[in-house]
């Protein structure tokens, strides 16, 4: 399927671990191979997949066994900068990832389905069942959220 990175890449941003979200890729592929010959009547399979994997991915968060599992993020890595410079894009990344672990989950997905996964506000507002100007209001709320706590990491102590 042309979009099982995404799928990857949402279960990634659900799950921590690598395996965890490996899984349930292949548990939502698996899935979906099951229910071939119904996909003809979806308008659009991608969404329909990338909902499935995100309902998989905050059932498994719920589940007794996954008790261990936290929302993380950690894909990114530029190696054609300075070390310094290194240092202060992880440490910038790092702070991000804690301050998307303090938002409202459907704030979390809508950042990760617009920002990471590049989808439309309208393939968002279908797989998330939400309003168009609902997905632009979480996404700008969201943002503010992350802009006003990174200003106030970045100042601290500055007077």
């Amino acid at each position: 399927m042309p979009f099982k990175d995404k799928l990857y890449r949402l279960a990634k941003r659900l799950l921590t671990s690598r395996e965890e979200a490996e899984d349930a890729t292949q548990e939502i592929l698996m899935k979906l191979w099951a229910k071939n010959q119904a996909m003809d009547s979806y308008k659009n399979v991608e969404a329909f997949a990338m909902t499935m994997t995100k309902n998989f991915c905050l059932d498994r968060l719920k589940s007794k066994q996954a008790s261990n599992l936290k929302l993380v993020h950690s894909n990114y890595d530029d190696g054609s900068t300075s070390l310094h410079k290194q240092i202060e894009i992880k440490d910038s990344l790092s702070w991000v990832e804690r301050i998307l672990e303090e938002l409202p989950e459907q704030q979390k997905l809508v950042v990760q389905l617009r920002d990471v996964e590049q989808y439309d506000f309208e393939e968002i507002a279908q797989m998330l069942d939400m309003e168009v100007g609902t997905v632009r209001v979480t996404l700008s709320r969201a943002r503010k959220t992350i802009r006003e706590k990174l200003v106030q990491k970045h100042n601290y102590g500055i007077a």
